[in-house]
């Protein structure tokens, strides 16, 4: 207990000293709600009816929460292995669960405050984001599309071993995968083909429970159906990131 102490509080004070890095990890989804908001303000779906709003503020609040938990991981786990650190930490009686369960909390901790600010930012008149009266249940699937996408970022972690490599491997699998789930377009815009393949991917699933329990596009089978894939895709990456962690770039 010590030992997750000590690291859940080095982490956020390391986050909490780096205010670029936070900054835009706030900004970033943001900036996308502005553009996206402006270019369809007033606008709605022609294929369902629904304002363009409700697509778009689930999807890039998925899309910005997933994406923070994968590159915030990654990079740490890059750094401190590049660092030696792990190979220091893995001299102590910690365990690599005590370590992971750090990184988790933190992750949680700053996907929740995200959302909290994206919801905030989209209420606003100029957005006109109206919440259903589910709204509530978007906490506990956040929390678990948080913890999928951590497994993500610690596969990525272990095998990039330099700030560039984590960024190519977390945007070449992020920024298509937004487009492919439905989080900068409605998926209803797409072909069938594509709209098949999304099926496959995990934020598809987040970008459909969080909406539905958003704004009310989808019902309660949307939102038992994207918890219970996010849960089978924390279950496959979570045993592929344990069996395939390194602690030292040299192992």
């Amino acid at each position: 207990m010590s030992a997750y102490t000590a690291l859940v509080t080095a982490g956020y004070r390391a986050q909490a000293r780096d205010a670029a890095t936070l900054f835009f990890t706030f900004a970033f989804p943001l900036v996308f709600l502005v553009v996206f908001g402006l270019i369809f303000s007033g606008q709605d779906v022609q294929e369902t009816g629904r304002p363009y709003i409700s697509y778009i503020a689930p999807g890039v609040l998925a899309w910005g929460v997933a994406n923070a938990a994968v590159f915030g991981i990654a990079f740490t786990l890059m750094q401190w292995r590049r660092d030696d650190l792990l190979r220091l930490i893995r001299m102590t009686p910690t365990r690599l669960p005590t370590v992971l369960a750090a990184r988790y909390v933190l992750a949680l901790g700053v996907g929740l405050a995200q959302a909290m600010v994206f919801i905030s930012v989209s209420l606003l008149p100029g957005f006109g984001l109206e919440l259903h009266v589910r709204w509530p249940m978007a906490v506990p699937v956040l929390v678990l599309g948080i913890t999928a996408f951590l497994g993500i970022g610690v596969i990525i972690g272990t095998y990039a071993d330099t700030p560039e490599a984590v960024a190519a491997v977390a945007n070449c699998l992020m920024v298509p995968m937004a487009f492919l789930s439905g989080s900068f377009l409605p998926l209803d815009m797409m072909p069938p083909w594509l709209q098949t393949l999304s099926h496959a991917l995990p934020l598809r699933y987040l970008n459909d429970a969080v909406a539905a329990s958003l704004v009310g596009r989808g019902g309660w089978e949307e939102i038992a159906v994207g918890c219970g894939v996010l849960v089978a895709f924390t279950l496959v990456l979570g045993a592929v990131a344990l069996r395939t962690f390194r602690w030292s770039s040299r192992s």
